[in-house]
């Protein structure tokens, strides 16, 4: 019976800032090689002994995840969307409740896709244990053996091994994240593990514990499961319902309060990636210990990461030091202070800086398109569209456009008629003109579009046809 991989992609990473942004979060970004978490992760159960993945996310990410899993070559994923961030145990009552309409004995691994992982042999191994503890009628989570006294993960303390499946202990208790010398002291009793947040259980087994210590989960996504709609790839989630179920972790909901509760103890090079300074200790480093990427010069540099996506960026003479560059915004600081980004986060948020949660490039379905100027009464914006993709038929009540092929070839539909443009020529869009844009090619295409008129907002929209689903 194959093993239903459940990766959950809700969440933000906002200690990665300025990279990782609510609108494009550390999942969907390629920190540790040329593919990224998500891809990572669902990479980790493709073939022999495990079915297609089941992925939980919110509706703004859903054509991220899909064509992320597209690109990946995962055949056959279902994406169930959440429409509100509710915590971790009404994301996985939703995925097991999925999984259980077609078979509730089926195992489920439940994961985060933003995980880094060294050694994927010794995971297969050690999920393995979990399996037989799993079917046994456990639900087991993996505790990670700690290579430092760290106060950013929750802790969990072993019991005794488990007669009905060799290598999995009884899970005596969970620590909350603890604080510098307790954390030392919980590392040098040799005992502790970090918790890692994914488990491994029946479907019917965790859904029953959710019922006798969560009824209330239950009961809203049970009722959001049978208002959803489903199209293509995606389950929409009823908003109503699902938005009633409290906002819990599983390890509140179930785990700290069930009998079933098991750990395998694993050595497979985990971290969960949530800050600077964790990626700065798995990356690669160079023989002064720095972790470089992208157009990056060092002088007399040790310890520091540095990270441009674009900006060439020079470092002198620091130390242990943390610095980020984006098209937009720069991050600098001690590496030790890698945990107060949220802070900083939270204080952009505050003040209405909207490079706290948005990027300059921003994603769409069929493509993505850049902010490159903003003045008075005019915009200039970079767009790419994928191949075989389109924009949805609209009119603006505001703005004129003027868009300009840079590279491919372009079908635009303007009140009726079709123009083909190819690269160098340009079509004029006046205001209130109904219009679609597509790509026919086998290339991506890029175009200028030049936006005037008396508001430029992305709310100025009207569409009578989406090929993805929106209004």
């Amino acid at each position: 019976m194959a093993i239903v991989p459940v990766i959950l992609s809700g969440g933000t990473g906002t200690r990665l800032w300025p990279l990782s942004r609510e609108g494009y979060p550390k999942q969907f970004w390629a920190l540790l090689g040329s593919e990224t978490m998500l891809q990572q992760t669902a990479g980790r159960a493709m073939g022999e002994g495990f079915a297609a993945p089941v992925v939980v996310c919110n509706e703004a990410h859903r054509f991220l995840v899909a064509e992320q899993l597209r690109e990946a070559k995962v055949a056959g994923p279902r994406i169930l969307l959440e429409p509100a961030g509710r915590n971790s145990a009404p994301a996985i009552a939703a995925a097991a409740l999925l999984v259980a309409e077609q078979s509730p004995d089926d195992v489920i691994w439940v994961k985060a896709a933003d995980a880094a992982i060294a050694d994927v042999p010794a995971l297969h191994a050690a999920l393995e244990k979990a399996v037989v503890a799993a079917r046994a009628g456990r639900i087991v989570t993996f505790g990670m053996r700690p290579t430092a006294p760290e106060t950013g993960y929750g802790y969990i303390e072993p019991g005794a091994e488990l007669a009905e499946a060799p290598g999995v202990m009884r899970l005596e208790r969970f620590i909350e994240k603890p604080d510098a010398a307790k954390a030392a002291d919980l590392v040098a009793d040799g005992r502790h593990l970090w918790n890692s947040g994914m488990f491994v259980a029946t479907a019917a087994t965790l859904l029953a514990e959710l019922e006798r210590f969560a009824p209330e989960v239950v009961r809203s996504v049970t009722a959001a499961m049978a208002e959803a709609r489903r199209d293509l790839d995606f389950v929409r989630l009823g908003a109503g319902a699902f938005g009633a179920a409290p906002a819990i972790s599983i390890d509140y909901a179930v785990m700290e309060k069930t009998s079933l509760a098991a750990v395998v103890p694993a050595d497979i090079g985990w971290s969960d990636l949530g800050s600077w300074a964790a990626l700065w200790e798995v990356g690669e480093k160079d023989g002064r210990g720095n972790v470089v990427s992208g157009p990056v010069s060092l002088v007399d540099a040790d310890g520091c990461l540095v990270r441009s996506e674009g900006i060439l960026t020079g470092v002198v003479g620091l130390k242990d030091v943390v610095i980020v560059t984006t098209d937009d915004a720069v991050l600098a600081m001690p590496r030790e202070r890698a945990q107060d980004v949220k802070r900083l986060v939270d204080q952009l948020r505050r003040s209405g800086q909207k490079e706290a949660t948005e990027h300059r490039r921003v994603y769409r379905p069929w493509g993505s398109y850049e902010g490159l100027i903003q003045g008075d009464r005019f915009q200039v914006k970079r767009i790419q569209v994928r191949p075989g993709q389109k924009l949805s038929l609209q009119k603006h009540f505001h703005r004129a456009e003027h868009w300009v092929v840079v590279h491919g070839t372009a079908i635009v539909h303007r009140d009726g008629e079709n123009v083909l443009l190819r690269e160098n020529e340009s079509i004029y869009l006046p205001l209130g003109c109904i219009h679609r844009m597509e790509n026919p090619g086998m290339i991506p295409l890029t175009l200028i579009e030049v936006q005037v008129g008396s508001y430029l907002g992305e709310d100025d929209i009207v569409r009578f046809e989406d090929t993805y689903g929106r209004t």
